[in-house]
């Protein structure tokens, strides 16, 4: 049987917190900064939990990540 490979575009974009649930960071944060609103620019730190509807789909992409 083979190994069960890990979706790599989908590990540089999800991780799991310590608790298990799987987190994002927020789009649109990369280029085009500058011109954009302090404001806007500091939310882009923040990381965003997935929806309940796609976390099987993520989950099934990364099978290393903790359930």
């Amino acid at each position: 049987m083979p190994k069960i490979k890990t979706h790599k575009g989908a590990a540089r974009r999800f991780r799991a917190t310590g608790s298990g649930k799987l987190v994002r960071m927020k789009r649109g944060s990369s280029h085009l900064r500058r011109k954009k609103p302090r404001a806007v620019r500091r939310l882009y730190k923040d990381t965003q939990s997935i929806s309940p509807s796609q976390k099987r789909r993520v989950r099934a992409l990364l099978p290393g990540v903790s359930s």
